[in-house]
This record gives structure tokens, C-alpha cells and sequence, in this order.
């Protein structure tokens, strides 16, 4: 199980688990809650590295980040160690 502390989004801490390059078990702390589950279930079973490219960058209200961004960051995080 890989956590990441979030930064500057309402969402407190993600954890998920990478298996054979798939991302597994993603689970959102704090934030809204439909949106976060919402993004857990779409992304369940996805390429690790896809998911990064697809969500690296999104943006909520000017914030620079976004809980889907803190994922993506957070996925590319754990491909790099």
C-alpha cells in the first residue's frame, strides 16, 4: 500500500496499491466524497503510467492542483521509487 500526503486540495490523503503496472484499491480521505469515489472507481484497473498522463495537471478553481492532479503526482511518485 503506497500513502500520499495531498497539498493545497481539500482531500487530507490518498493510498492504493500498483500491481503488474495497474493501479489498485485507491482510496481518498476527506475532499468531496462523490467525486473522490467517483475517481477511484474510473481509475481502478488502469495503467499506473496511463493514469498520470491523463490527470497530471487538472486544475480546480485556479488552485493549480486538484484531487485527480494529487493522484496522478502521487502514482508518479511510487513509479519512481
Amino acid at each position: 500500500m503506497y500513502s500520499y500526503k495531498t497539498k493545497g486540495v481539500c482531500s487530507r490523503q490518498i493510498d492504493f496499491e500498483i500491481e503488474d503496472g495497474k493501479l489498485k484499491n485507491v482510496k481518498f480521505y476527506g475532499g468531496c466524497n462523490g467525486n473522490t469515489q467517483g475517481l477511484s472507481k474510473l481509475v481502478e484497473g488502469m495503467d499506473a503510467k496511463e493514469v498520470v498522463e491523463r490527470l497530471k495537471g487538472t486544475n480546480c478553481s485556479m488552485r493549480g492542483t486538484s484531487c485527480p492532479d494529487q493522484l496522478a503526482r502521487a502514482v508518479e511518485e511510487a513509479l519512481n521509487k
